[in-house]
Parts: structure tokens; C-alpha cells; sequence
């Protein structure tokens, strides 16, 4: 009886992470601005197109360093797969991918960035 418990809780745990990660991706596709591109991959990303949900982004935010306010707003959290082609003030569009953890560290020095952050994959127009 103990070994059917346990199988049968091993398979709901099983099934319900394999669940969880199919739900998390998003067809939905956004455009968007590289606002600041600062050090250590500590990016700033405006939407500039898409009904995203205004919980998951900063509807107004201030670089401390240079007092600029930025409306619409996120910190990358996937920055190990976000192209380096795209530079400080590209458009591009993307969708949110939060399938798989996919944050990484590229160093350890510090750029504000606003207090909502979104990992994304880069689509093709």
C-alpha cells in the first residue's frame, strides 16, 4: 500500500511539472525597444506594441543614474539569450518565455533596471 501511495504521488508530481511548463509559453507577440543597454547585460526594454499585462511591466519608472523617466517598461531576465546584435534604441518584437528558467549572470557590476522583469525570446518579424 506505502509503494502505491508513493507512485501514484511520484506520477502527480510527475505530470503536474510537465504541465506547468507547457502553459508558460506565449503566442502572443509584442514589440518592443531596447531603452538601455547597461552593463553586465542589466537591460531596460519599453513595449511598444501588444496588450501585455500592465502587472508584469513598470507602468512609469526613473533611471536613478540619468533621471530619465521611462513609461512601460521591464528588466530583462533572460539576458544569456537575448541577441547582442541589437543595440540601444532597436525595435524588435519578442514573446515572453517563461517555460524554463532561463536567467543567468553575465557579471556581477550593477545598472538600475525597473523592479519588473520579463524573460523573452526575440522573433523575426
Amino acid at each position: 500500500m506505502k509503494l502505491f501511495i508513493l507512485l501514484t504521488t511520484l506520477s502527480t508530481i510527475i505530470l503536474s511539472a510537465g504541465d506547468c511548463s507547457s502553459k508558460k509559453k506565449s503566442n502572443t507577440k509584442y514589440k518592443g525597444r531596447l531603452e538601455i543597454k547597461g552593463i553586465c547585460a542589466n537591460y531596460t526594454i519599453k513595449v511598444l506594441e501588444g496588450n501585455i499585462d500592465t502587472s508584469k511591466i513598470a507602468g512609469k519608472w526613473i533611471d536613478e543614474v540619468t533621471n530619465k523617466s521611462y513609461t512601460n517598461v521591464f528588466a530583462l531576465e533572460n539576458p544569456c539569450y537575448f541577441p547582442d546584435s541589437i543595440k540601444q534604441g532597436d525595435e524588435f518584437y519578442f514573446r515572453l518565455d517563461t517555460s524554463v528558467n532561463k536567467g543567468c549572470i553575465k557579471c556581477l557590476a550593477y545598472y538600475p533596471t525597473p523592479p519588473k522583469r520579463l524573460p523573452i525570446i526575440v522573433i523575426e518579424k
